[in-house]
């Protein structure tokens, strides 16, 4: 590994055409291969977890899973509903659905209890997952009945609606995403290098790169279904470290061009940065590889879906920045070679002197650096003090899995949800139980199950009455659009397979999933309800499943994998450290230093985003809770991103060190000539985690926000305050076991051939 970043660039310096056209054709052959073989998307059974899963496997075995529903309310624009009206259009609505092949069955209206509402609910064939896809023709029809009936207002939501709303959402979010994240990336760009080329390559590698990702995820998503949110994170981690490695790369390149003062061609200063950059790039990118790998052990379809497209994408930028980036540096060199005789010629005419090259350290970074270099141990007693003061909310870290209750009320179908629930509450949460018996049985399990029912409706967390949701008139005909049936659909109802093995009884909740009243109600019905009907019933298994089961059985999975994944995480970044380094001690502190960073930014996630001081500045409304998904993702990512910055900043101490600079001489001159680099670096993170605050959804703002925080952080307590307080007092004990290496790669003169003599 030590030589390949220099022999991949010797070759694609030597052969600049041939290594641009091959990568570019690389990014279109990934594409097209995607595209081929398209998405294999997860399906429902993917999904499954704990006891929820469970039960839900044991439905779909019997023919009783959920069905993907949407309800069509239909009330008057102004004053009160006439019910001849309102029965015109739910007629109207019925026939159009009838007719539609993506509906399985639309069930005759029901009245709301103020009489105000009429709700006529369709049942969508296919799976539940594909309800998003198949909603939008009875989003049409919904809107036709609405233009037909112009007195009344006919309005449509239910879980397909809601999905495609929130996939809509997603991705008017990501694109304003786009648009906040890139000018910023090319403004910093802009001002690190001052040429337009020069900027425009990180991001044209970046965007080639996550073109690349893409379409090898789809490609992997036949291995491993894709979630839906691979492609988002691709998005989101290749721009960020896309831009980063080449940043790294193309600085040392100009490093050593200045460095060089024209004795040395192209080729020989590619083949230098990569014997340096090159290597810490392959180091990072594998250290970040390693590091979101731990997330497959979760054993959950989600993280697995954002492992691999993390993965794909940091692999692809590290591929980028080893083989095409070198090519493009050879050409852009290659020009400037040809136009400096010119430019300095055009100076001289006008009495300009030749620039000097630019302080490696300007005052800021002085500035911060001062501290350490003067004080390292007050600096450092200080530092990691205001860290743990940071971390202190995290304590205080509750979990929850945000259902549709929590999306913004920004998507039209949320409103209608809004509504819909306030006029039938009932329609908030379904339990479901599920049991499996011998067919034998199936009349006393009928039996046992319908008592819990019974139970279940005297319970005042459960549905009121029946009679509650009734119509105050009687109807002439139960199947009469305009004459409401008087079942009311919050009535607890027993579904039981052909062969009789597998029943489902539905029980309705009338508060929300996240609140505390429908989790109550799900602790009851599991602990109490249950064990005293059908739970004493000899060889029946029962299990409960619905929106609440499926978010605290998912809460509860997480948390039971969260001490296997963070141990593997810890392990990983020791390893990689002490093999990047051959030193025990500085794997060590990266794992502490890691820990510092990813605790300081969770605290600071709960202390925002748990609370509710800061909804008006941040918009969103506060879940109580965290996005149960967050803090396992974001300690995987952060450790990776982290790892990024350890890697670049210890590698130019170690060249120090190398070049036979004292401990505390190269401590200081590797943070002085990485400084600059490191904040540019994360000036483009921050810039495009930031961003996300900006989205509607609040899991992602959640995300974007906690990431840009530890970047920030990171670069500037830990690597320029902490990290070198470390060293200056630790000195040469630091990089124990190693022993103190001779010359390093860079300080040693290109060979005849025009390339840097190899360090074995």
């Amino acid at each position: 590994m030590r030589h390949l970043p220099v022999r991949m660039a010797r070759w694609s310096a030597r052969h600049a055409g041939r290594a641009i056209a091959g990568w570019f054709a690389f990014v279109v052959l990934c594409l097209v291969a995607g595209i081929a073989l398209g998405t294999n998307e997860a399906t429902t059974k993917d999904f499954w977890v704990g006891e929820a899963g469970r039960a839900e496997a044991t439905a779909t075995e019997g023919g009783l899973e959920r069905s993907p529903t949407e309800r069509i309310m239909i009330r008057a624009g102004s004053g009160k509903l006439d019910m001849a009206a309102a029965g015109a259009a739910a007629r109207d609505v019925t026939e159009r659905m009838r007719g539609l092949p993506e509906v399985e069955s639309v069930a005759a209206p029901v009245r709301s209890k103020d009489g105000e509402v009429l709700l006529v609910s369709v049942v969508l064939n296919g799976p539940e997952l594909k309800g998003k896809k198949n909603v939008v023709p009875l989003l049409e029809q919904t809107a036709a009945v609405g233009a037909d009936h112009p007195h009344l207002v006919v309005e449509e939501t239910g879980s397909p609606a809601i999905s495609k709303g929130v996939n809509d959402q997603r991705d008017e979010d990501l694109a304003l995403s786009e648009r906040i994240s890139l000018p910023v990336t090319v403004i910093t760009l802009l001002i690190v290098f001052g040429s337009v080329i020069m900027a425009g390559v990180p991001l044209l590698l970046a965007l080639s790169s996550i073109a690349a990702a893409i379409g090898l995820s789809m490609v992997a998503s036949h291995v491993m279904p894709d979630a839906g949110v691979g492609t988002n994170l691709i998005l989101l981690i290749g721009l960020a470290v896309g831009v980063d490695y080449t940043l790294f790369y193309l600085k040392r390149e100009r490093e050593e061009r200045a460095r060089a003062g024209g004795r040395l061609g192209p080729e020989a200063l590619v083949e230098l940065a990569a014997a340096t950059a090159g290597r810490a790039i392959v180091i990072s990118g594998l250290a970040v590889i390693v590091s979101t790998a731990t997330l497959y052990l979760a054993t959950d379809v989600i993280f697995s879906s954002l492992a691999t497209g993390t993965i794909l994408v940091v692999a692809v930028a590290v591929a980028s920045s080893l083989t095409v980036l070198p090519a493009l540096l050879v050409v852009i060199g290659r020009r400037a070679d040809r136009l400096a005789p010119r430019r300095a010629a055009r100076r001289a005419a006008r009495g300009k002197p030749a620039r000097a090259g630019k302080p490696e350290t300007g005052r800021v970074f002085g500035a911060l650096l001062r501290p350490a270099r003067t004080r390292p141990a007050l600096t450092l007693c200080l530092s990691v003090l205001v860290m743990l003061g940071l971390t202190v909310p995290a304590l205080g870290l509750k979990l929850i899995d945000p259902g549709k209750d929590t999306f913004s009320r920004d998507i039209p179908a949320m409103r209608v949800y809004d509504r819909l629930t306030e006029s039938f509450p009932e329609l908030f949460v379904t339990h479901e139980v599920v049991t499996r018996s011998t067919p034998e049985q199936a009349a006393q399990v009928k039996r046992a199950l319908e008592d819990l029912g019974r139970r279940a409706q005297a319970d005042p967390l459960f549905a009121q009455d029946a009679q509650d949701a009734k119509s105050p008139e009687s109807p002439e005909s139960p199947e009469s659009p305009t004459n409401p049936r008087t079942a009311a659909i919050s009535e607890p109802t027993v579904r039981t397979s052909a062969d009789g093995r597998i029943s489902v009884l539905e029980l309705s909740v009338p508060h929300p999933a996240p609140s505390a009243e429908a989790i109550e109600s799900l602790t009851r019905l599991r602990q109490d309800h249950i064990p005293a009907t059908v739970g004493r019933l000899s060889g029946v298994e029962t299990a409960v499943s619905g929106d609440v089961a499926r978010g605290r059985d998912y809460v509860s999975h997480e948390s039971d994998k969260l001490p296997l994944v963070l141990g593997f995480l810890l392990l990983m970044t020791f390893l990689m450290t002490v093999w990047a380094f051959r030193s025990v001690v500085l794997g060590a502190i990266g794992v502490v230093l890691n820990l510092l960073s990813a605790g300081a930014s969770l605290g600071l996630l709960v202390l925002v985003f748990q609370g509710t001081w800061a909804e008006g500045l941040l918009a969103f409304d506060s879940l109580g809770a965290i996005a149960s998904r967050v803090p396992l993702f974001l300690v995987v990512i952060l450790f990776g991103l982290s790892m990024d910055y350890q890697v670049f900043v210890v590698s130019r101490i170690q060249e120090a060190r190398q070049n036979g600079m004292p401990a505390r001489e190269a401590v200081l001159e590797g943070i002085n000539r990485s400084a600059k680099v490191v904040t540019s670096a994360a000036i483009v993170m921050v810039t495009v985690f930031g961003a996300f605050v900006a989205l509607h959804l609040t899991e992602m703002k959640q995300m974007g926000f906690c990431l840009a925080v530890a970047v920030l952080l990171d670069a500037v307590v830990i690597r320029l305050m902490v990290l070198p307080s470390v060293l200056l007092l630790l000195g040469e004990r630091a990089w124990w076991p190693a022993r103190r290496p001779g010359r390093a790669v860079g300080a040693q003169e290109p060979t005849a051939a025009g390339s840097p003599a190899e360090v074995g």
